[in-house]
């Protein structure tokens, strides 16, 4: 095997220096509580080892088939700065400040089946490709990474970037080409890639840092957050910028697109505000800014803090400084949930794809699960 090569081993442990052993057990471990209603419907606690936390309590009828409503994922050895549930649903990926991306299962015991190794900084942001065969990685490394989340293999290592690759997007959520992305720098350019070829295929130059970036699911179309506190949009096949959206009084720290239609845009601020954008081409706003989402404050450690849609778009979500994971109503901005648990500052959110369950990392360097 080369050198860059990097396979999991069915422990879950990836390494490219030796080969897999017993030792290298899997990286997530905790215990497991349980609380079954006794006949005289007090509660007994039972305890057994698992990979997750999981909390049961008697109370409403379950809505998904995790083992248990609340899931606790432990076993970074750093802030964790990005997680996302893959395509299907049953799996997960999170990056952390340890520089490692772990391979989770989301039901049964959440087992940490796969760790892969070969960023030299914190991976600062992570997205599933669309078959969900392949995910990619955005490092403080200055570099970008496409992995084979089923081998461990690291099929391309992007070495453009001059600064900190903020963020990263595949460009075809639409077609499923698991080959073409976009990765966004502090050296204020955005690099189109495609992994048949060595260099980047196009670079749009901003000029300013780069701290977020999605892409219409038709790849057509790029949003770049700055740190001028605006949002551009980049066609990508002229490459020229087609129109920038403003309203943000802070640097903007995350950026999400509506799964379903494509027709809106997210995006978390330091001015402590999440937005709403209208993308439709004839859209009656004059800044396309729908609606303004207050509540999920940033701190003073000016984390990145992605926000995200469900699936069926009338819910959105953000994490915040104040330790919680805030869901509003989409099209009425009021909060429906304000979810505890987390020690510090929540960095990123998730909707799982076809149940209602949610996902949140936090710099506390654990994540939850968790039924809605």
């Amino acid at each position: 095997m080369s050198e860059h090569k990097r396979k999991v081993s069915t422990a879950g442990s990836v390494d490219g220096s030796e080969q897999p052993t017993p030792d290298h057990a899997m990286h997530g471990t905790a215990v497991a509580l349980v609380k079954r209603p006794k006949t005289d419907n007090s509660a007994a606690m039972v305890v057994s080892k698992s990979d997750a936390t999981a909390i049961i309590k008697a109370g409403p009828k379950r809505t998904s088939g995790m083992q248990a409503p609340i899931m606790h994922l432990t076993g970074h050895g750093g802030e964790v700065t990005t997680c996302r549930f893959s395509p299907n649903g049953k799996h997960l990926a999170s990056g952390s400040a340890d520089t490692q991306v772990f391979l989770w299962n989301t039901y049964g015991d959440c087992a940490n089946y796969g760790v892969l190794r070969g960023h030299k900084g914190s991976v600062l942001e992570l997205q599933w490709m669309p078959s969900g065969e392949r995910l990619i990685t955005a490092s403080a490394d200055s570099t970008v990474a496409l992995w084979d989340a089923t081998t461990g293999e690291r099929l391309k290592r992007g070495r453009r970037h001059t600064a900190p690759v903020n963020a990263c997007c595949p460009l075809s959520r639409g077609s499923g080409d698991d080959n073409v992305f976009a990765s966004a720098s502090d050296d204020g350019c955005l690099l189109l890639w495609d992994a048949r070829e060595r260099h980047p295929v196009a670079t749009i130059t901003h000029g300013l840092p780069l701290t977020s970036i999605a892409a219409a699911p038709t790849g057509n179309t790029i949003y770049a957050g700055s740190l001028d506190n605006s949002i551009s949009s980049w066609d990508v096949r002229s490459l020229s910028l087609v129109d920038t959206l403003r309203g943000h009084s802070g640097t903007v720290m995350g950026l999400s697109i509506s799964p379903k239609t494509g027709n809106y845009l997210l995006s978390t601020s330091l001015d402590n505000t999440m937005r709403l954008w209208d993308l439709r081409p004839y859209c009656r706003i004059p800044n396309r800014c729908e609606r303004v989402f207050t509540g999920a404050p940033h701190g003073f450690e000016r984390s990145f803090i992605r926000p995200a849609f469900d699936r069926d778009e009338s819910m959105v979500a953000s994490g915040s400084a104040d330790r919680t994971l805030t869901i509003w109503n989409m099209r009425s901005g009021e909060i429906k949930y304000k979810l505890p648990g987390h020690k510090g500052c929540v960095t990123q959110v998730d909707f799982h794809p076809l149940e209602p369950i949610v996902l949140s990392g936090s710099v506390d360097k654990s994540m939850f699960l968790g039924e809605i």
